[in-house]
């Protein structure tokens, strides 16, 4: 799979992966920044924007007119905020591709941001925190990062609360708009069948900010990640978010590295061991043989500069005492040797990990994501088959020493969303 990337004379990045077998094709507008980068007053104002330019722009004043362009050409499109990212796309098909570049544009240059419209939104953005509140699964890595990441922006929900929400204002999107979205800290990337030439053509044609006048001047002198995430623990750490629920849901996990840690691989694989399949052993010993889950993970979480390793189990409330035992029991046979990762897992999961990674890559959106997130946040850009090739050098004592390195007792994180209002019950089974 092959890309080119290029540098406009605005310093606009455009990424171009084309596919010319499909009759369809990804386009997406990158801005690297997300709630990391907001001040605590205006938390959410990442994903609230997000939001907003869906509500009226300048060649389509209402949000109805928006979605009538794209769905009068069947297309599909979307947003996301994450904590140091914002993106927004369309999929169609090549035919229609021209179209989906003017209305991308056109809700991400020229939003209208309505008084009357933000002030409406605040209602629907405070109704999805609530449902969020209300939804264990989807709240606790949330609620996880919140100890994890204690101190940090990264500690922040995306979505911000109901209070910093009601808060924002024109201006304060004005201004945020201002420092994050010039065209140095964006990036537009397309994958699918349309060919390198035409993409520049229209990226030229509708992502020429000088019609812009001066709101998109690079602010100089300005870092855009703020409160950079420095780890200081140095015993266990619990966050008990109390919710009378028929499960109880928690994260273990411990913090590991950025994205460019030039172990990561080696992580990825003990992640997948642990609880990556039906085939790993936490998923084995925890649901299978012991009956106390009916969903057992592990996965790792990056950020630039930090990251995190962590294990998610639905439970039994009554049972959350021995799952998190059985866990911690798994996590200690690999650092003391007595159940070390084998040479037949690290072959089995090189496989898994990679057809994981293949069924992934099916779609041309995830495709436009997979090289902009390179794009972003990497030290190099890698394709699907140089990963690949990381993944088979991986060796069984690289394996098992990242296991020794992130598993430190004193570097244990736990959060848990259930019923219960004792933290002391289960400090004591972190010790």
């Amino acid at each position: 799979m092959n890309y080119k990337l290029h540098t406009l004379s605005s310093g606009l990045r455009v990424l171009t992966v084309p596919m010319l077998n499909l009759e369809s094709a990804t386009v997406a507008v990158w801005v690297k920044t997300g709630s990391r980068n907001e001040g605590e007053r205006v938390g959410g104002i990442s994903h609230f924007l997000e939001h907003m330019v869906f509500k009226g722009s300048k060649k389509r004043p209402s949000a109805k007119q928006i979605s009538g362009a794209v769905d009068s050409i069947g297309g599909e499109f979307n947003a996301a905020t994450s904590k140091d990212w914002t993106s927004f796309y369309i999929k169609t098909s090549i035919n229609n591709i021209e179209t989906a570049f003017d209305v991308l544009s056109d809700m991400v240059l020229d939003p209208l941001l309505k008084e009357e419209e933000i002030e409406r939104e605040k209602g629907t953005i405070i109704q999805e925190i609530a449902m969020y509140e209300d939804t264990p699964t989807a709240k606790i890595g949330e609620v996880f990062e919140n100890v994890i990441f204690a101190g940090s922006s990264l500690a922040r929900d995306t979505a911000g609360t109901a209070e910093s929400v009601k808060r924002i204002a024109k201006n304060d999107f004005l201004r945020y708009r201002k420092r994050h979205y010039y065209p140095e800290n964006m990036l537009i990337s397309i994958a699918g069948g349309v060919s390198e030439i035409k993409v520049l053509e229209l990226v030229k044609k509708y992502f020429e900010f000088a019609h812009l006048g001066g709101g998109f001047v690079h602010p100089r002198g300005v870092s855009f990640v703020t409160n950079v995430f420095e780890p200081e623990q140095t015993k266990p750490q619990i966050i008990l978010k109390t919710k009378k629920e028929e499960q109880a849901h928690f994260i273990l996990g411990f913090l590991a590295d950025g994205r460019n840690y030039k172990g990561r691989y080696a992580q990825g694989l003990l992640s997948a061991i642990l609880g990556g399949s039906m085939s790993s052993r936490l998923w084995i010993e925890v649901r299978e043989r012991r009956g106390l889950a009916y969903a057992v993970r592990t996965s790792i979480d990056r950020y630039t500069d930090t990251g995190y390793l962590g294990t998610y189990a639905g439970v039994d409330p009554v049972k959350v005492d021995e799952a998190i035992k059985v866990i911690l029991d798994e996590l200690r046979k690999i650092t003391n040797h007595q159940s070390p990762i084998t040479s037949h897992e690290l072959k089995d999961f090189k496989e898994f990990l990679k057809g994981h990674f293949a069924l992934a890559l099916e779609e041309t959106k995830d495709v436009s994501s997979f090289f902009a997130d390179q794009v972003l946040f990497m030290d190099e850009i890698l394709t699907p088959e140089e990963i690949f090739k990381k993944v088979d050098s991986v060796t069984l004592e690289e394996v098992n020493y990242e296991a020794k390195r992130l598993f430190i007792p004193s570097r244990l994180n736990l959060a848990i969303i259930g019923d219960y209002n004792n933290e002391a019950k289960f400090e004591k089974l972190l010790k």
